[in-house]
């Protein structure tokens, strides 16, 4: 203890003595003001020795970071700086990934639901869904969203309505008819089976879509930059995918 408050009273005596001697030689300060300002110093770098005494161990002062939260904000700066690079430098394999790995914790979410307490997830069913969103709906969906932005580049309200009517009128039947086929014939369904699931669930889903699509689209279209929206889109997919997998997995028709 007594070492502790020699080095502080020398640390204090030493920066005082320093600190005057320096103001002393500049211009436009008073001596008082000048003796002033130096004892303030003095006082704060002899709360730092203080502050470095106290959380010695060992002999080894421990350093004190600028900011608590630098390491989480690091992280999360990190992990999305090194996403959207993956977007840049590959943007189809990266959406194609992502949207995949959100149509597989959909489904999964979806089974958890329906799931009977002496029941088991079906992996199998999961990798249909996964699958579907690497190969089929990740890359339409770059290549959708691109094409709209080309064809209708500003995003005006009027703009942005219009991107949502071609996405009710052309995009989701096709990419709906799709899913559902797709998901038949993984299934081993033939034709007719596939046809009559058709006619029992594309409409309902047309419909449930029309309800919700319109105000995810009006966000994504308006608010959202163009490389960000299959991100967006799938994000928004995830709850509308929990619904579309129970659709696509109900009996034959």
């Amino acid at each position: 203890m007594r070492g502790s408050a020699a080095r502080k009273s020398f640390a204090k005596s030493h920066v005082l003595t320093t600190l005057t001697t320096r103001l002393h030689l500049s211009s436009g300060m008073s001596t008082g003001a000048q003796l002033a300002k130096g004892k303030q110093q003095a006082a704060t770098y002899g709360r730092n020795v203080h502050r470095q005494d106290e959380f010695r161990v060992s002999g080894m002062p421990v350093s004190f970071p600028a900011r608590s939260y630098s390491s989480s904000t690091s992280f999360k700066s990190g992990f999305l700086g090194w996403y959207l690079g993956l977007l840049e430098s590959r943007p189809l394999l990266t959406k194609s990934a992502t949207s995949s790995l959100i149509y597989a914790a959909a489904d999964l979410t979806s089974q958890g639901i329906t799931l009977q307490p002496s029941g088991s997830f079906d992996l199998i069913r999961t990798l249909r869904m996964s699958s579907y969103g690497l190969l089929i709906l990740g890359p339409s969906q770059h290549y959708w969203f691109n094409y709209v932005s080309k064809l209708l580049p500003t995003r005006e309200v009027v703009t942005t309505l219009k991107k949502i009517v071609m996405g009710q009128a052309i995009y989701g039947p096709c990419i709906n008819t799709i899913f559902f086929s797709y998901n038949a014939t993984l299934q081993g369904e033939n034709g007719n089976e596939i046809l009559g699931r058709l006619k029992r669930d594309l409409l309902p889903t047309l419909l449930n879509g029309a309800v919700y699509w319109p105000i995810c689209d009006f966000l994504t279209y308006k608010f959202v930059p163009v490389h960000l929206q299959p991100l967006v889109n799938s994000s928004f997919s995830y709850v509308w995918t929990i619904y579309l997998t129970y659709m696509a997995n109900r009996e034959k028709a």
